[in-house]
């Protein structure tokens, strides 16, 4: 017993404090850089989505079928690009051709009939015309006739009154006197037809004129039927046309094709059936999918965030970085939809569809404001 008083006596007396004076001050350099870590040191809070995928920036269009058919052909073909226009489906138009067949031919007969119908009318035309010229040339032969008759028979009038004051006197014999009274009377009467006749050239014209009015109003009859009829024929053509060209199931805009259905010759489509999607050819953006207690009030458009795709490995091929532009301010489905732009992305191909998940980086704060935010939240949980 004495002797371990002993040796606990000499090693005091050896100690000269240097020990412990240098465990105090690592002590209290470790303290302090724990504290200078504690309140100068930043740590980055993330949330993470439920799910996320990629999406194209404009809107999708979808390709329907404006009718019931039979498939003629398709040439549908997934991630195929297309341009606005080009010919996807063409459904049956067996009967609508022959229907458009049919009514062009009617419509290349009715227009010999019209051309004939105008040529008669023009015809009829030209004969009034024709008419008046010769009513013309006629009153003016007729009119210098009987002006020359008119005047042979004033003549022989006069020499008949002659005649007849001579038999009075003696002088003529009485058969000399009556014959030159029966010309007088035979010049009259000629002189008489021949102004009848004059007088009735402008009615019989004018009766010509009538009866061909009412041929040529029965002529217009008939080609405003066959006109109408030719109207008609037209729109008929053109709306089997319009029928024939809606079986043509044309792209609405130029892009890439996806989710296309699988058609083949003689299948059935319904009105209204999705056969496929085009998808624009422009930017994609990130959809994704968050709790409410993890976005509403902490995720804000402009923060960044990190995206991980599913089938690309972030160790190998890297993250995608990108820009929340907008959050959505009402819940759907039990989650919140936040979009976000693309930053930077690393040599990676980014489909319309791809998913994957998304960290949007929150906020940044020391570990000693973690440290005191956990124990406010614990000391308000009890």
């Amino acid at each position: 017993m004495s002797e371990s008083f002993d040796r606990i006596t000499h090693s005091l007396r050896r100690d000269t404090g240097l020990g412990s004076f240098l465990s105090l001050i690592v002590s209290f350099l470790f303290i302090s850089a724990w504290g200078i870590w504690a309140f100068r040191a930043q740590i980055t809070r993330y949330e993470v989505s439920d799910s996320a995928r990629l999406e194209v920036n404009a809107s999708a269009y979808p390709v329907q079928s404006p009718l019931s058919e039979r498939v003629a052909s398709s040439s549908l073909a997934l991630g195929r690009q297309v341009r606005e226009g080009d010919v996807l489906v063409e459904l049956d138009a067996g009967a609508a051709r022959l229907n458009l067949d049919e009514e062009r031919a009617r419509y290349a007969g009715i227009e010999p009939q019209l051309a004939t119908l105008k040529a008669q009318i023009a015809s009829e035309q030209a004969g009034a015309e024709a008419d008046r010229r010769v009513l013309t040339y006629s009153d003016t032969a007729a009119l210098a006739s009987y002006r020359q008759a008119d005047a042979e028979a004033a003549l022989a009038e006069e020499q008949a009154a002659r005649d007849r004051k001579m038999l009075a006197e003696g002088i003529l014999a009485p058969a000399e006197a009556a014959k030159t009274a029966a010309n007088a009377q035979s010049k009259r009467a000629a002189a008489d037809g021949l102004k009848a006749a004059l007088s009735r050239l402008q009615p019989e014209l004018a009766v010509k004129d009538r009866e061909r009015e009412v041929r040529i109003k029965q002529i217009a009859a008939q080609e405003a039927k066959l006109e109408a009829d030719l109207s008609v024929s037209g729109a008929t053509i053109k709306r089997l046309e319009n029928e024939i060209d809606r079986r043509k199931i044309r792209a609405p805009i130029s892009g890439q094709l996806a989710e296309c259905a699988t058609l083949v010759t003689g299948a059935h489509v319904s009105e209204g059936q999705q056969l496929g999607v085009i998808l624009p050819s422009s930017g994609v953006r990130i959809v994704a999918q968050f709790q409410p207690v993890a976005a509403l009030g902490k995720i804000h458009p402009g923060q960044t965030a990190t995206v991980r795709l599913d089938g690309f490995p972030w160790a190998q091929f890297g993250v995608v970085t990108a820009r929340v532009t907008r959050v959505a301010s009402e819940i759907r489905d039990g989650k919140v939809r936040v979009e976000l732009a693309v930053t930077h992305k690393p040599n990676i191909p980014m489909q319309h569809g791809q998913p994957g998940l998304v960290e949007v980086e929150i906020e940044r704060l020391s570990p000693a404001a973690m440290l005191l935010r956990s124990a406010g939240t614990l000391a308000g949980a009890r």
